[in-house]
């Protein structure tokens, strides 16, 4: 294990099977796609695999501390992501930057601390090189119905190094 897995051990926390389709399904895009020194997460759900472990709308059926939690959710799916597509976490060297979209009810404005469940995660993980460029936007609808979706862009170094 790396530096990254050994802090996720320190913390309690497991990655969850990468994301995958349902069964009979494809994919249509990639999750994590490798350009140069970058890495581009695709849109990640609060999912083990194909499996959605949260659903609601946060204000309504779900409160911020709650899309909180689902938001660090859908920080470990991205890192279960970058571990299959990078083979090693430790070769992510800094976050740029991450989009956070909130399900959210009419009302809702707390945006910002539902996708601190994310950001905190990484700053955990990666200390400084986990500060990132970032937005929290509320949406009337997720996918699947849940309450968080996040992308982010990685710095990465390459595979021989």
């Amino acid at each position: 294990m790396g530096r990254i897995e050994d802090r996720l051990a320190e913390l309690g926390l497991a990655l969850p099977k990468p994301f995958a389709p349902p069964p009979g399904a494809e994919f249509k895009f990639e999750p994590v796609r490798v350009s140069g020194g970058l890495a581009y997460v695709s849109g990640h759900l609060p999912t083990d695999g194909h499996e959605v472990l949260v659903r609601g709308k946060v204000g309504a059926e779900l409160a911020a501390a709650d899309g909180y939690e689902a938001a660090r959710l859908t920080g470990l799916a991205i890192l279960a992501s970058l571990k299959r597509e990078l083979g090693e976490l430790d070769r992510v060297t800094r976050w740029v930057k991450a989009l956070g979209l909130v399900n959210c009810a009419p009302g809702f404005d707390e945006t910002p601390a539902v996708v601190n469940g994310f950001s905190a995660l990484v700053l955990e993980l990666w200390g400084d090189a986990g500060r990132h460029a970032r937005s929290a936007i509320g949406a009337a609808e997720l996918p699947f119905g849940v309450p968080v979706e996040v992308e982010a862009v990685v710095e990465i170094t390459p595979a021989n190094e």
